[in-house]
């Protein structure tokens, strides 16, 4: 069975358990979603990543808001069984030795997808090749483009030796593992008597790979200089062909993906548009992200559909008759998930936050262009709209990487903002930003606010598992948002979309649009008028929760790029 597996599922950083630090964020999130639904739907799917022993971080946060970083142990025999297959890649002319460890995702029927985690810490490898698989996204260029090599084409002979030789289709999730193509190249190039790469094995090997590209933003389109890639990869022929691999003596992982992909997608509508933008030379399609809805669905949530909307774990769309589900039964199932969080953060950090009040949720990667700081770009306008009689709280999560300067002074400034606000705001940030915490903030606030600067968003995931647990959205007009916002119905816009892009967005006047639509909508709606506030939370889950999830997402993926 495990042996006709004809997609393959390539990504940096799958998460798929809390107490696997195998994921840094929304897109490790996203893959173990999307392998979740492939098992749901029964596609025959392998996933590939890498083991990363020491996990991406954890995070300490000290009473200034400085961002301290430890590596994440984890006792790996714990969740994953060690696989015998064996496989090797060359780097800088070193023969590193591979091996797999497997972790079945099991599907509502029964249906696995294995998950296979490549680790180069064995006894027969130097001492620094054994820690290419230790850290997620550590390290220098040359670590990166180590652990590329691996993932890439590591993860292809690593299928072969598990025995999976009838991949028809190899799906890169982000430009990561875009290496894989020259191993494919390889492949070819072994079969062929004339032992040469020309524009028929080019096309041979397009057939089979799709990509997804995840983001504008540079920071996520992995370069090398042409003189790293030869000292790393060596005199590979599948190199040769430089029109293909390189541009100014550069090799751009995405251009390398979107050149040897029949089939290349953005991860939202909006984000379609602009990929296409950046790339013109190239057909891109768009398959808006989701989630999936069983595993961030609330317990109290849960119960609740099981009461009203049968099979909606095998049918996501049913979510739709969410609009027939008592009010009463609504908000009580909000105000057990609320509970849980509220003790979480009490205990957490002693901030004093109260059930019954109205409770914003902010919890993302920590980097400048989501701008988590946009609440406080006037304080004093910010103070004026909590009263005693309709106060506020915010909670706040998130990780900057290790060497983002300016996501780690973002944290600094909510802390600064947390104290400049004591005794008017309660405001708490949450360390060590995980799977769990995210699945309690998500359900557990009263509403989520995403403050992006557009078009950088693409997508977004964490609104969408806001929406099954009936919590809307205030959100800058970005991403998937610009999809599932209904003005009034499904939550509220930050602005319009007209407003200008990056740099040319005014702060201020989003910061404006954030400030109008607290105090004259939603605080007034929230304390005043519940029963319409509660309208809109079905209307989230009705409208947004039906849709934004990966079982969509899949059955997409199926029709358009792996069986097409």
């Amino acid at each position: 069975m495990d042996r006709e597996r004809s997609i393959a599922y390539f990504s940096m950083e799958i998460g798929l358990e809390t107490g696997m630090p195998t994921y840094a964020g929304g897109l490790g999130v996203l893959a173990g979603d999307t392998v979740r639904s492939a098992a749901d739907l029964k596609v025959p799917m392998a996933a590939v990543t890498l083991l990363h022993r020491k996990g991406y971080f954890y995070q300490k946060i000290d009473p200034n808001g400085v961002q301290k970083e430890e590596p994440e142990e984890w006792v790996v025999e714990d969740f994953l069984h060690e696989t015998k297959a064996r496989a090797s890649v060359n780097i800088e002319g070193r023969t590193v030795q591979l091996r797999a460890w497997r972790y079945d995702v099991v599907g509502m029927s029964g249906f696995k997808v294995p998950v296979y985690f490549l680790d180069a810490d064995l006894p027969e490898n130097t001492e620094a090749d054994r820690t290419f698989t230790h850290f997620l996204y550590g390290g220098d260029l040359r670590y990166r483009i180590c652990q590329e090599v691996i993932l890439g084409i590591g993860g292809v002979k690593m299928l072969r030796s598990l025995g999976h030789h009838n991949i028809k289709r190899f799906h890169m999730n982000e430009g990561h593992a875009a290496f894989l193509t020259v191993e494919l190249l390889e492949e070819h190039l072994r079969r062929d008597p004339k032992n040469t790469i020309d524009a028929h094995a080019i096309e041979e090997v397009r057939k089979h790979c799709v990509f997804t590209t995840h983001t504008p933003v540079p920071a996520g389109h992995d370069q090398f200089p042409m003189s790293l890639v030869e000292k790393v990869l060596g005199r590979q022929p599948a190199l040769e062909m430089k029109e293909v691999f390189y541009s100014d003596h550069t090799l751009n992982m995405t251009n390398l993906a979107l050149n040897l992909s029949h089939y290349v997608n953005g991860v939202a509508k909006k984000h379609g548009e602009i990929s296409r933008e950046m790339f013109p030379a190239y057909t891109i399609d768009s398959i808006t992200n989701g989630v999936h809805v069983a595993t961030w669905t609330s317990k109290p949530f849960q119960e609740l559909f099981d009461r009203f909307i049968a099979g909606w774990r095998e049918d996501n769309f049913s979510l739709r008759y969410a609009l027939g589900i008592p009010k009463a039964d609504v908000w009580k199932a909000h105000s057990e998930t609320k509970h849980e969080l509220m003790q979480y953060v009490n205990h957490e950090t002693n901030t004093g936050m109260d059930t019954d009040v109205l409770t914003l949720g902010f919890a993302r990667r920590a980097a400048a262009y989501k701008r988590a700081d946009l609440l406080f770009h006037d304080i004093e306008r910010l103070q004026k709209l909590a009263s005693k009689r309709t106060p506020i709280q915010v909670i706040y999560a998130g990780k900057a990487h290790p060497q983002d300067q300016a996501g780690k002074d973002l944290i600094r400034k909510i802390y600064q903002a947390g104290d400049a606000l004591k005794g008017n705001i309660k405001i708490a940030y949450l360390q060590n930003y995980d799977m769990e915490l995210g699945r309690m903030i998500t359900a557990g606030v009263d509403l989520w606010l995403n403050t992006p600067e557009p078009p950088l968003e693409a997508s977004g995931t964490s609104g969408m598992k806001a929406a099954l647990n009936g919590v809307p959205s205030l959100s800058i007009l970005d991403g998937w948002w610009i999809e599932g916002h209904v003005e009034g119905v499904t939550g509220w816009a930050i602005g319009e979309t007209d407003d200008g892009e990056g740099k040319n967005r005014d702060r201020a006047k989003d910061a404006k649009s954030l400030y109008d639509k607290l105090e004259k909508i939603v605080i007034p709606m929230f304390y005043r008028h519940r029963d319409r506030f509660i309208g809109i939370m079905l209307h989230s889950i009705a409208l947004n929760g039906s849709f934004f999830n990966t079982q969509r997402m899949m059955q997409q993926y199926v029709l358009r790029a792996y069986f097409h």
